[in-house]
């Protein structure tokens, strides 16, 4: 084992991130400042950097901020016979569906997939009712770090979403919940809803808001990006990239280069945009 006296020892990320939170933060206002510091300082990579602010993020959010809202919801009608509806759950790709009777407010339970290969296997006896799990109920205001909790305790992955008047209001998934931890949401402690859209950073670059439209966009910067086939820069962005991106992945085009700094699974919440001079083009050849 390396002995942390050795001259010759290197000290992990940890160490040295340990080392520089010696100053004890008052507040989290600190405490996510003093990351920051350590991130630029290359004691912490953007991964380790997203991770953490998400754990202290998770515990101020509530179900409604991440879960798939009713309009959204991917949902099998019980009065379907599975020749009908299994081209959408092909089609759709999800591992797991409410039931309905009906409409949405009236959910039966929840059919895996996976249990449909019992439909290929003996499609004469096979009934979905049989194949239903139990649904389980929570309210909007949950948070999110107590749904987790009770995700992983209750061996759950998917739950309803109901408002106050008892009718169905969306779903979440434990994959929602964890895209808060896992995605970078750094974005989150450097401006909030009611301050800019775009806000420069100290290197330079411009931090930009998804839903920022591309008109104010070219304002900011002085870009000419063209906003006849989308309006945000979240679009614009998609549209280059061909799918929705994954924080971390970059595109170049126009000049500027465009990295994705938190997104999930259905769209991009905010980016990082960097002007490419000749010099900065022929140092990433």
């Amino acid at each position: 084992m390396d002995d942390p006296s050795s001259p010759s020892h290197k000290p992990s990320w940890l160490e040295r991130l340990t080392h520089f939170l010696l100053r004890e933060p008052e507040n989290r206002g600190e405490l996510v400042e003093i990351l920051h510091s350590a991130f630029e300082r290359h004691l912490l990579d953007a991964d380790a950097l997203g991770m953490i602010e998400g754990v202290l993020n998770v515990g101020d959010m509530q179900v409604r901020d991440v879960m798939v809202p009713r309009s959204q919801m991917d949902v099998i009608d019980i009065s379907q016979p599975p020749s009908a509806f299994i081209p959408f759950v092909i089609e759709t790709a999800h591992s797991r569906f409410p039931v309905i009777d009906g409409n949405k407010d009236h959910v039966l339970g929840i059919l895996l997939a996976k249990d449909l290969l019992r439909y290929y296997a003996n499609d004469e006896d096979f009934d979905v009712r049989d194949m239903l799990r139990p649904a389980v109920f929570i309210p909007e205001a949950k948070r999110l770090n107590v749904l987790l909790k009770d995700f992983r305790n209750n061996r759950n992955h998917m739950a309803i979403v109901v408002d106050e008047y008892g009718g169905v209001a969306g779903l979440v998934t434990i994959e929602d919940v964890m895209e808060q931890i896992v995605g970078d949401i750094e974005d989150e402690y450097d401006y909030d809803e009611t301050e800019d859209n775009i806000v420069v950073d100290r290197r330079g670059y411009w931090r930009v808001k998804g839903l920022t439209e591309i008109a104010d966009l070219n304002e900011e910067i002085g870009s000419r990006f063209s906003d006849a086939e989308f309006d945000t820069v979240a679009g614009l962005v998609t549209q280059h990239f061909g799918h929705v991106p994954k924080r971390g992945e970059a595109v170049e085009f126009d000049g500027f280069r465009f990295q994705i700094v938190r997104a999930d699974s259905r769209r991009v919440h905010s980016v990082l945009i960097e002007k490419r001079t000749v010099e900065t083009e022929e140092e990433s050849r």
